[in-house]
């Protein structure tokens, strides 16, 4: 059971201090995967891929949503939930597939990281913290499918001549389909 303690005035602290850790660690992983999405969407923009650089910009803002959620868990939880620096992403890329291998190694990386909040919760036996890291497991399933998903599109329509635009095209269509999902669940969730 993790341990409780009073602070200022009889607050009392439900977050077990090596969970406010990794907690914060995770804050600073989304934060850095924000910043690199963020680069990669201005690299994609350069580079006129406007559909790729839009799906780009929204995986961005969604990393800084959960960064976000993350921190409003710990400041409701009784911890402080100090903002994380970031340091200045890559910035120049290869080619397009490189940008989204490098997005899968990511999310791959996020994931490893939540599984080990999920195992460091279950030990200690905070069963809150536990309940509140489901949805993130779930989202990094969906976030590494959509990641394996786009691959295997670079492969089946290539990145020569056409292939590129249509990837491109591809990768727009993509955005607005997830944005109905994230609609939809929303929506669900509200019902």
């Amino acid at each position: 059971m993790p341990s409780y303690s009073l602070i200022c005035k009889n607050i009392l602290i439900m977050l077990d201090p090596k969970v406010e850790k990794i907690l914060i660690e995770q804050m600073a992983k989304e934060a850095a995967s924000s910043a690199l999405y963020l680069s990669m969407h201005s690299w994609l923009e350069m580079k006129g891929l406007e559909g790729c650089s839009t799906f780009m910009f929204a995986q961005a803002e969604e990393e800084r949503t959960h960064m976000l959620k993350l921190m409003k868990y710990i400041n409701d939880s009784g911890g402080h939930a100090i903002i994380p620096g970031v340091k200045q992403p890559k910035h120049s890329f290869k080619n397009v597939k490189e940008v989204f291998q490098l997005v899968l190694e990511s999310e791959m990386d996020i994931s490893s990281s939540i599984h080990n909040l999920v195992d460091v919760c279950t030990k200690l036996k905070d069963y809150t913290t536990l309940h509140f890291l489901q949805w993130y497991v779930a989202e990094q399933h969906e976030e590494e499918k959509l990641s394996r998903t786009i691959l295997d599109k670079i492969e089946i329509i290539g990145l020569e001549g056409n292939g590129l635009y249509l990837f491109d095209k591809e990768m727009g269509s993509m955005q607005v389909q997830t944005e109905m999902k994230s609609q939809d669940a929303a929506g669900a969730g509200a019902a």
